[in-house]
């Protein structure tokens, strides 16, 4: 996968249904995310992650793509989303494993939130 459509799969993760997160975050998942319980694996992940706003605005900066070996990509960004009035500042990492050809799933991620008045001071 090449790094713009890494960044769109990511993109899309960030607008997804319920549906998108169980076909798309590994039954194997684990995740840091910035709500209690804070880590989460499995099937905790896929659903932790299923119940957030599919968000109509998607920014990403500082981005970093690598590719430690074949069938395994891994990322970092800063990312700003927005649906409404509801903001959502974060630092990422994310983990995806190919299956099978152009068949990618999430088997990591993490998320700092991040106070909007750093992020602005940067």
């Amino acid at each position: 996968m090449d790094d713009e459509r890494v960044w769109k799969f990511e993109e899309s993760l960030w607008r997804a249904s319920e549906e998108r997160y169980h076909e798309r975050v590994d039954p194997d998942c684990v995740m840091a995310l910035s709500q209690e319980p804070w880590l989460f694996t499995g099937n905790d992940a896929v659903e932790a992650v299923s119940h957030t706003p599919a968000w109509e605005q998607v920014s990403f900066s500082r981005q970093d793509v690598r590719r430690s070996q074949e069938g395994l990509i891994a990322i970092a960004y800063q990312v700003a989303v927005a649906k409404g009035d509801t903001r959502f500042s974060a630092a990422c990492t994310s983990v995806y494993r190919r299956r099978a050809h152009d068949d990618w799933t999430v088997v990591q991620h993490t998320q700092i939130a991040l106070d909007p008045q750093q992020e602005n001071a940067r």
